[in-house]
């Protein structure tokens, strides 16, 4: 009878470390699904202002002008225009280009999208690199090149450093640039003073408006000139079509 009883117990013991190691296997993969969320929409966490707070700070800040060294797509002429801060490792800025590139072709005539750069090296190594990249490609093809290589750049990458840098050159012989010419840029950083002034830019607006640094992507939004509300992060193609229809009217 005790042997039996010893029996029973062993098997209910048996039980209780198979079911243990179930549930400690489910919380194992839970964890895990939950860590790989986190690196794949890994990005610079929005500013911790709110919309309110900010669009409070506009009037005291001095916005740098748009110029012909700027990037621009839709209406040059256009009285309202959309400034976006971008990151092209950032996973979230590359959900907003699409957003914008859909909006630039409903509303192109009636907007202006200027892109300007702001890599974040902290997060995304490559993307100060491909900055270079797209600036190459406007130095060889004018803005029209630039767009249709960046445009391809945030295509071609996963985001989060999924772009192999060694393929950039081959992204501009693609688009019908010179290939060698394209390289010798590359390889000598040509343009970043143009990169490092947009950070530099970036940085001072992050320290006017907002608590912390800038995050990405921000989008400024400009009426006739002056600086009237900012498009914090990703937003979806809903919301940033019914902000900009405000100042359309």
């Amino acid at each position: 009878m005790e042997t039996e009883t010893k029996q029973e117990e062993i098997k209910e013991l048996k039980k209780e470390s198979a079911l243990n190691s179930k549930l400690i296997a489910q919380a194992l993969i839970v964890g895990a699904v939950i860590i790989a969320g986190a690196i794949l929409l890994k990005g610079t966490p929005p500013p911790q202002n709110t919309e309110k707070d900010v669009a409070s700070s506009l009037s005291e800040v001095d916005f740098p002008v748009v110029t012909n060294e700027d990037h621009i797509l839709g209406n040059q002429n256009a009285s309202l225009v959309v400034v976006e801060y971008s990151d092209i490792e950032c996973p979230f800025c590359k959900v907003f280009h699409q957003t914008m590139n859909r909006i630039i072709s409903e509303k192109g005539e009636d907007i202006a999208w200027v892109y300007r750069h702001y890599p974040v090296a902290q997060l995304h190594q490559n993307a100060y690199i491909e900055a270079i990249a797209t600036e190459c490609a406007w130095l060889q093809g004018g803005n029209t090149m630039f767009w249709l290589y960046i445009n391809k750049t945030f295509e071609n990458t996963t985001s989060n450093d999924g772009l192999d840098t060694s393929t950039l050159p081959d992204i501009a012989q693609s688009l019908g640039l010179d290939k060698a010419k394209f390289t010798s840029c590359l390889e000598n950083e040509e343009p970043k003073n143009k990169i490092e002034q947009s950070i530099t830019d970036g940085n001072t607006l992050g320290t006017k408006i907002f608590d912390r640094g800038l995050g990405t992507p921000v989008s400024f939004i400009i009426k006739n000139g002056k600086l009237v509300d900012v498009i914090m992060g990703a937003q979806p193609y809903e919301m940033v079509t019914a902000t900009l229809d405000k100042y359309l009217k």
